[in-house]
């Protein structure tokens, strides 16, 4: 027994050690404060992941009450004033609309055709798919409605809420009219405040008597079925030669539409208040020296 006693406290004290190195040190990863160590995906599955098709501009999420700040802090603010604000966080020339994407309609009493909004974003591209022959009345409305149904819909509509503002990549330089007298009232009804799209829309007089505030770049007529395929919903777009990023704050008036990155929002609008603020007090001056009323511009 005498001569078994060392050994087997030897044992002891290597099974001990044992377990005290199995243990990690107080600090170490596998504490709650500390990120598990993930295994980075090999070569093959990352290839299979970009072949499946991966985007790589991450879309961001932000709530009903973080768009409410954005938008009163934009509220009443012009193109130019938003401009303006641009040049002062650095992003001079970033974020301005072509000028060929113009309002269809002006007031210039009350200025109902301004937009301040948070942009939803949608994307169609042009079909690759044959055209429907001549057929009867029947079949050819069955073939447009699955077209419509299954192609071309508008799942967009459960993301708008009170102040979107709809942005349309359209299919390229396509006759399409995407956006009519009927669907944009129902967008309205959701709490969609004016449409930006880089192409067209039909229904232009009803629309303009509707006083639906729109931006495009033409007119069109030939419907969706045949035509487009929707392609994204809440993705960057590209419209008027500008990105749209869902959640961006877009501003449009008479001059035109200005995209503000959602990151840059509050500093941009900052310095375009002031800028707004300065200028109705010089008018009012001017207008009180001409002895003229007041308008909705200096109020």
């Amino acid at each position: 027994m005498k001569t078994e006693q060392p050994k087997a406290i030897i044992y002891i004290l290597i099974a001990v050690m044992g377990l005290l190195l199995s243990v990690p040190a107080f600090g170490e990863p596998n504490e709650p404060n500390k990120a598990p160590k993930t295994t980075k995906p090999s070569k093959e599955a990352q290839i299979e992941e970009i072949k499946a098709g991966k985007n790589y501009i991450a879309t961001k999420v932000y709530t009903a009450a973080e768009d409410e700040e954005m938008l009163n802090l934009y509220k009443g603010l012009r193109v130019a004033d938003v401009v303006d604000g641009m040049d002062k966080v650095g992003l001079k020339n970033i974020g301005t609309m072509s000028p060929d994407i113009h309002p269809l309609w002006k007031d210039t009493e009350h200025y109902t055709h301004r937009i301040q909004g948070i942009a939803v974003t949608v994307r169609y591209v042009p079909t690759n798919k044959p055209q429907a022959p001549a057929m009867e009345a029947k079949p050819y409305d069955a073939w447009r409605d699955n077209w419509y149904t299954n192609l071309s819909g508008e799942p967009f509509i459960p993301l708008i809420r009170k102040g979107t503002v709809l942005v349309i990549e359209e299919a390229g330089d396509s006759d399409t009219g995407s956006i009519g007298s009927n669907n944009i009232m129902v967008w309205k009804m959701a709490g969609c405040i004016g449409v930006v799209t880089s192409n067209t829309s039909r229904d232009t007089d009803e629309i303009t008597t509707e006083k639906m505030p729109l931006y495009l770049k033409k007119v069109g007529r030939g419907i969706r079925p045949g035509r487009n395929e929707l392609e994204s919903v809440n993705r960057p777009v590209v419209c008027g030669n500008v990105l749209v990023e869902p959640g961006d704050i877009i501003v449009a008036d008479g001059e035109g539409v200005v995209v503000v990155p959602r990151a840059k929002a509050k500093e941009v609008a900052e310095y375009a208040r002031v800028i707004l603020e300065k200028d109705k007090a010089a008018r009012q001056g001017i207008y009180k020296q001409l002895g003229m009323p007041m308008d909705d511009s200096v109020k």
